[in-house]
């Protein structure tokens, strides 16, 4: 029987299901809700009980669906899909709460917990005083094609959640009550009538105002809020703290337009009106604060005393009404206010909705306009008003600090192999003689440092050069507009993707160098360059790279402009597609320890940045384990990781869930970097045995993925890989190059369609190969080594709890469905049994090395959240199969390719983090 704390869930779930259901009656008749609820009761009958009748009643039923009864049956199981993931987000929140009301000790993850274990330990308090000085952590929103969901819905959803949120909350009357839930029945009839798909593919420019709805859901008022919390809390435990402003060292970053890998479709101009969309969104929010905290500074010279810097401020404002004349709070801010609106007008040519009260010279950057916030906020303090400072002019100032005027700095990048071809381009135009792509790796490094020192251009405006080589010096050139526009942070990082050697970062310096972005005479750098090593190949030359990269002396005075640090980005997703799972994690791990190693050598400081996806595939699984698995001396204060797809709904959408996120990353940056001492560096043997692991695996990944004949045509054949291809949830292409090769795959893609036919592979294949062949090799000890692993080494811990979590979402019966849709008969049956019996040796290895008998079962949310959605995903991966057959024989009718389309987008909501 389940725990009693989960009635509310229970109760939540059947509500919002038999709402759902009385809307499909309503809407379609009788005859389809009865078919619908048919197929969930035969779906749980035998996803419960193993109900053989169940299950052939249920295979029947749907294979005897017409084209429209499909449709509405798809329709149906998503949308309890999403409903479910709104019921338990809520009981998140709720379970929290009631934890916190309760007054029980902090959990482990939050900045409660976090700051009670550190103050305990020895000079906590001074370790985080030197922490927040050069402490950076920022999740990097980026546009990924996992994310199915379009915008209203999520709109929808978000109704829903707040009328759930209401009956938590409040203590309804007989008749608040019944007026929510028809408020609830409206918001469900709306969801159910509103279209699940989009009819167009998304452009550059509507994945940014996408992103840019998180700052309104969570981000602008969330983050100052975190900040607030975090100081109160510093403060109750230390009165050095008490009147401590901690510096802004958590901040959003985005690759969403100027994420330019493989994506034709950012340019210059698309970078610029990113800026400009981002930036008015900032300005509208910082002039909607001030209007209202205009409207509440309401003091009076005749009842309090002002500072003579307030004073100053308040006779520099426009608004002359006699109303105010005595109020000199309201006047300051008034023209706090008409100084933000001429600055709105001089940057993007913009009126805020409610006029100034008169003009005011504009700021010259967000700096001033802290400056005059500080000034408002020093009075009260200094005034007998402190408790009016905490309000809304805390967090207003907070956010001007940590949105400035850009509102979120925004990463360019692009492939190695697209700057290669632009700085071979550019130099044989100088020097006909010079063919760079013919040197060696020595050779170019002599030719890029020669032309780094430089002041002398080296692109000519007389000379015409291809369409991408003006493309890349546009946006550059964009990128150092941007900046004397908005502000140094407005576009402060460059990323190489792809990069394999020192060559690769000098070529991006030289474009830089072009672009007004590097300044030889100067040696200053004014953008951060970033390696991204992702394959297995890149990841093990890495610190060999940047040593011989820091040893270059042109290159070491520029890095001193950057305050002698410097970030190297590890790429998860690639890395896994290229050795799999299992070594894709290893080689991470121990690049990282190289890394230190060598940054600690030139007396470089290392920023991690950390390239993971939502799912285990691409690097995902909790934040919180991901970070403090890292090797010692990896984090050291500052860390950046991408937030991708699907995950950002997940974790920003839902104010309350998204503060709780962005606490994780805090407290785990925190931990990470200050009690990692505390923790016993893995032992010789475990280090030994991990790499024995790790070859065995590679060596059976790379044999099934990339050596077995006809493993592509499986892979096209046996999942919705060409469909996806179709579907309109990004602007990007599905692969690099117009080719069918697993190598030209993107791995967002490849990990997304194994999800939907919930086979999983990248997240765990290869793994029950390495376990054996180890066991065989050492039978006396083997298995007591690995269970000591499991137990005494956070990284392997972790990396079996993530396997684990895919191997529980992943069902082997669904897959074994879609392995029929190859048509080679042959082929088939060579390569699915070898996936089925790995699936299973893997299951068996992993309960072995954990000692439990189910899987989960240390996690019962986890497992109580499968329990309530499987099977209501089963029928959906049934259909989905069926369609998927009948448009390959070349079925026409669009609601076909509508249903197939309709099921990705369910399946996907189902199994969350699924891309």
């Amino acid at each position: 029987m389940a725990d009693d704390k989960d009635q509310s869930l229970r109760e939540d779930i059947r509500r919002l299901g038999r709402i759902l259901g009385d809307t499909v009656r309503h809407q379609h008749g009788e005859e389809v809700f009865s078919l619908i609820e048919t197929v969930r009761q035969n779906s749980i009958r035998f996803r419960r009980d193993a109900d053989v009748a169940a299950r052939a009643e249920l295979e029947n039923t749907l294979d005897t669906l017409t084209n429209d009864q499909t449709t509405h049956l798809i329709r149906a199981f998503s949308y309890f899909s999403h409903l479910v993931n709104l019921a338990e987000d809520q009981h998140h929140i709720r379970r929290t709460r009631a934890h916190l009301i309760a007054g029980s000790a902090p959990r482990r993850g939050s900045l409660a917990h976090t700051i009670e274990t550190l103050f305990a330990s020895e000079n906590g308090a001074e370790n985080l005083n030197t922490f927040f000085q050069t402490a950076e952590v920022s999740p990097v929103l980026t546009a990924h094609p996992t994310e199915v969901q379009r915008k209203s819905i999520l709109n929808c959803q978000m109704v829903i959640t707040r009328l759930l949120d209401e009956r938590d909350r409040m203590q309804l009357t007989p008749e608040e009550s019944r007026a929510n839930e028809d408020a609830l029945q409206r918001a469900v009839l709306t969801l159910w009538q509103t279209r699940m798909l989009r009819m167009s593919k998304l452009s550059v420019l509507d994945e940014v105002e996408n992103g840019l709805s998180f700052y309104d859901y969570t981000f602008l008022r969330e983050l100052p809020h975190l900040y607030a919390g975090l100081e109160d809390l510093l403060a109750s435990k230390d009165q050095r703290f008490e009147k401590t402003e901690l510096p802004s060292f958590m901040r959003l970053g985005s690759w969403i337009g100027g994420d330019r890998d493989g994506n034709p479709f950012v340019t210059a101009s698309v970078l610029e009106k990113t800026l400009t969309m981002q930036s008015t969104r900032a300005f509208k929010f910082y002039l909607e604060e001030l209007h209202t905290l205009g409207s509440q500074l309401s003091m009076a010279t005749l009842l309090v005393k002002v500072s003579p810097e307030l004073v100053a401020l308040s006779e520099r404002s426009p608004d002359h009404s006699p109303h105010r004349a005595d109020e000199p709070y309201r006047l300051a801010v008034s023209g706090v206010y008409a100084r933000l609106s001429s600055t709105f007008k001089n940057l993007l040519g913009l009126d805020p909705v409610i006029a100034p009260c008169g003009m005011a010279d504009a700021y010259a950057n967000a700096e001033e306009l802290v400056a005059d916030l500080d000034i408002i906020h020093q009075s009260l303090s200094d005034n007998g008003s402190i408790g009016i400072t905490r309000g809304r002019l805390r967090h207003l100032r907070r956010a001007v600090r940590v949105f400035g005027f850009y509102l979120a700095p925004i990463d360019l990048r692009q492939n190695s192999d697209v700057h290669e071809r632009v700085v071979a381009e550019l130099l044989q135009a100088a020097n006909p003689s010079l063919k760079y792509l013919d040197l060696n790796e020595d050779q170019r490094i002599e030719v890029l440092i020669t032309e780094i020192s430089s002041s002398r251009p080296l692109a000519s405006p007389y000379l015409t050069y291809s369409d991408e080589t003006q493309s890349e010096l546009a946006i550059y050139r964009a990128a150092c507009t941007a900046q004397q526009r908005y502000g140094k942070g407005a576009v402060p990082n460059c990323i190489i993707s792809k990069t394999d050697g020192v060559s690769d970062m000098l070529e991006l310096a030289l474009l830089l160098k072009e672009s007004g972005l590097l300044h030889p005479a100067e040696a200053r750098l004014d953008v951060n360059i970033i390696p991204l090593f992702e394959t297995i190949g890149d990841l093990q030359n890495s610190a060999p790279a940047m040593d011989r990269l820091f040893g270059i002396p042109a290159y070491a005075r520029l890095l001193t402009s950057r305050n002698n640090a410097q970030e190297v980005m590890l790429g998860y997703s690639d890395s896994n597609k290229d050795g799999g799972f299992l070594t894709s994690g290893w080689e991470l791990y121990k690049a990282e320890i190289d890394l230190v190693e060598i940054f600690a050598k030139h007396q470089v400081r290392l920023r991690l940045f950390h390239g993971r996806g939502g799912s285990v595939g691409r690097g995902g699984g909790p934040s919180y384990q991901a970070i403090l698995a890292q090797p010692a001396g990896a984090v050291q204060g500052q860390i950046r990781l991408t937030e991708q797809g699907e995950v950002i709904t997940a974790k920003y959408a839902n104010p309350e869930v998204g503060r709780r996120n962005l606490e994780v990353l805090a407290a785990a940056t925190m931990e990470a970097s200050l009690l990692a001492h505390t923790e016993l560096a893995p032992r010789p043997e475990f280090l030994k045995t991990m790499e024995a692991l790790s070859e065995n695996a590679f060596k059976a990944y790379r044999n099934m993925v990339y050596e077995t004949d006809g493993f592509e045509q499986y892979f096209w054949e046996s999942t919705v890989i060409s469909e996806i291809a179709g579907l309109n949830i990004g602007s990007r292409p599905a692969s690099r190059k117009k080719s069918t090769a697993i190598e030209d795959l993107r791995a967002i893609p490849w990990v997304f369609s194994w999800s939907q036919c919930r086979l999983m592979l990248p997240g765990w294949f290869g793994f029950g190969s390495a376990v054996k062949q180890y066991l065989e090799a050492n039978p006396q000890n083997g298995l007591q080594t690995l269970q000591s692993m499991f137990k005494d080494w956070s990284f392997f811990s972790t990396v079996l709890s993530n396997m684990e979590m895919v191997l529980a979402k992943s069902d082997i019966g669904i897959a074994s469905r879609y392995a029929q849709l190859v048509k080679d008969e042959g082929l088939r049956n060579r390569i699915f049994p070898r996936l089925e019996a790995e699936h299973a040796l893997t299951i068996a290895v992993l309960k072995q090395i954990s000692g439990r008998e189910d899987l989960l079962s240390d996690n019962p949310l986890l497992k109580r959240s499968i329990v309530n959605r499987f099977p209501y995903l089963s029928p959906l991966n049934h259909v989905q199969v069926e369609l998927l057959k009948r448009y390959r024989q070349g079925d026409e009718d669009e609601r076909v390719r509508r249903g197939i389309h309709l099921s990705i987008n369910g399946i996907a909501a189902g199994l969350r983090n699924s891309g």
